[in-house]
């Protein structure tokens, strides 16, 4: 049976495509630009955001596996998301494939940031939360209305050795390796949940086997140390035998860098998920599955 991971190139595809070879020979990898990872898998060029590339994309395909990520502009995931979520629904549809989403938080209400579970209400506030919640709730309507088989699996923010584009990585593990200080956004004391990109592939690759997992949401397995900001440059600093420096860009500064610098006007939105305690709960599947997270320890000395 063939599997398909559409966004193949990013830090989750890449992994997710390592982690499925353990049940199939026959992968799929597509992307603008795939590249192989094994050796043996099939590659195909596609634009997610048009329709006849993603049914190429998808035609023939079992389980398909939406792992894309797209630039971080409120403008842009308003705009595109929705299409590539349409244009993915409907390819699965046509083909009789089931459909595995890799989602974030971000859609749910940000009261309940300190415990986040599968259960916690979703009701973003932030312009971005909007988007997930609209391109989640897709799939969901297609699945309650019997038209399409799907799980939703979340992640809290991700880490691991080489991740691009993650912040834990970019403002404290790099910095930290290259002899800079770590930098971090409000506060180094709110506790803050990280996913494993290991952990997260791995887990997604083996529910997308469990016939009693799909039609629902799932947290992959996030460690429940909750560590701070500091905590983590602490680890970091005895490991690469460094002082453990923090430097921390407060709110009122973060608001003025945002008129010059455009990540942070894109982060401003997303405040609260820095300034309090953020805690990703993940017991649902390991008390179904027995799936843990990485000694946060393990999985930060794996990235020096």
């Amino acid at each position: 049976m063939l599997h398909t991971i559409l966004g193949s190139s990013g830090n989750i595809g890449m992994q997710l495509a390592k982690d499925l070879s353990k049940y199939t020979d026959n992968i799929r990898l597509v992307s603008r630009n795939p590249k192989p990872i094994h050796g043996e898998e099939s590659l195909l060029k596609a634009d997610l955001l048009v329709g006849s590339q993603v049914d190429a994309a998808v035609e023939g395909s079992d389980t398909v596996y939406l792992v894309a990520g797209i630039t971080y502009k409120t403008r842009l995931w308003q705009e595109q998301w929705p299409l590539i979520m349409e244009n993915t629904i409907q390819a699965c549809q046509r083909y009789g494939a089931k459909l595995v989403f890799f989602d974030n938080m971000y859609c749910y209400d940000p009261g309940h940031v300190g415990h986040l579970t599968e259960e916690t209400p979703v009701n973003p506030q932030s312009n971005k939360g909007k988007v997930r919640a609209e391109i989640a709730q897709m799939i969901m309507d297609e699945v309650e209305s019997g038209t399409l088989k799907a799980m939703i699996v979340r992640a809290a923010d991700f880490y691991g050795p080489d991740a691009k584009l993650s912040m834990l990585n970019e403002s404290v593990i790099n910095r930290m390796k290259a002899g800079k200080t770590a930098q971090w956004l409000y506060s180094k004391e709110r506790k803050h949940s990280f996913t494993y990109i290991p952990d997260a592939a791995f887990a997604t690759a083996f529910l997308a086997q469990q016939e009693e997992a799909w039609n629902q949401v799932w947290h992959l397995p996030t460690s429940d140390r909750y560590p701070t900001a500091q905590e983590c440059v602490d680890i970091l600093a005895k490991e690469l035998g460094v002082p453990p420096k923090l430097q921390v860009l407060p709110g009122f500064m973060v608001s003025i860098l945002a008129v010059f610098i455009p990540l942070l006007k894109e982060i401003k939105e997303l405040r609260y998920q820095l300034d309090q305690d953020y805690c990703f709960d993940s017991g649902k599947i390991e008390k179904a599955y027995g799936l843990k997270a990485t000694d946060l320890e393990k999985g930060l000395k794996s990235c020096v």
